[in-house]
């Protein structure tokens, strides 16, 4: 599977390697420079699926770089994130202006820049965002319509997908058979609530098989949730 190509400007040596490590477990592939000469060379040669570049950079200044990148034709509609540690509103319009679709301001939560680079994707690369969603050992590629469980693959049938996407989108969480009602058949359905039950057995008996762990909970008098701590 492609995996999102992202091309990260930052001299900052330990928050790249931060970074770097944070994206490469959500299956990013991460080139990274710490010089904006280089990294205006390295979109242009592989252009990436977004850019991660810090405003104050060796050589170019990020603003610089950012500017040409959106007048090279190459990576004129790649979505750029800029990361700065100023944080002044004057700062910020400048850098929108120049064309940042997005700014994030030091000190940030890896898990937060994480949320913020899936929402650009989501906005201007939706085939890239969440086209993997994974839980333990269990990985789902929703464009490619495929599942599978240590490596191997799981068959499933439309609705077990579905039912699975929906869990692997809110891992832990218990959903009711009515939630899972609305959420997985739809507002119109007139499916019993107990047909929930037998999806869910057809779905536990395919991603189990082979002895695997259990790893949908039943949650007693509430309903079911995707979770490896039962």
């Amino acid at each position: 599977m492609a995996k999102a190509r992202m091309l990260l400007v930052e001299d900052d040596a330990s928050l790249a390697e931060l970074l770097v490590w944070h994206f490469t477990r959500e299956h990013f592939a991460v080139q990274h420079t710490i010089d904006g000469e280089e990294a205006l060379l390295m979109a242009k040669e592989t252009p990436p699926d977004i850019v991660l570049l810090d405003w104050m950079v060796e050589g170019i200044s990020g603003i610089e770089v950012c500017r040409r990148l959106r007048r090279a034709p190459e990576t004129q509609n790649v979505p750029i994130i800029m990361l700065t540690a100023r944080g002044e509103e004057e700062d910020r319009v400048r850098g929108l202006e120049t064309g940042a679709d997005d700014y994030v301001t030091k000190p940030f939560s890896p898990r937060e820049l994480v949320a913020r680079v899936g929402a650009v994707l989501r906005r201007v690369r939706p085939a890239l965002a969440g086209e993997q969603l994974t839980y333990a050992d269990l990985e789902m590629d929703t464009v490619g319509h495929k599942v599978r469980r240590g490596g191997e693959v799981v068959a499933l049938g439309p609705t077990e997908f579905r039912l699975l996407k929906h869990f692997l989108e809110h891992p832990g969480h218990v959903f009711s058979r009515e939630r899972l009602l609305d959420s997985v058949w739809g507002h119109d359905s007139d499916i019993e609530s107990r047909t929930v039950d037998v999806h869910i057995r057809r779905l536990r008996k395919a991603i189990n098989e082979g002895g695997r762990p259990d790893i949908i909970r039943t949650v007693r008098s509430a309903g079911y949730a995707l979770d490896t701590g039962h």
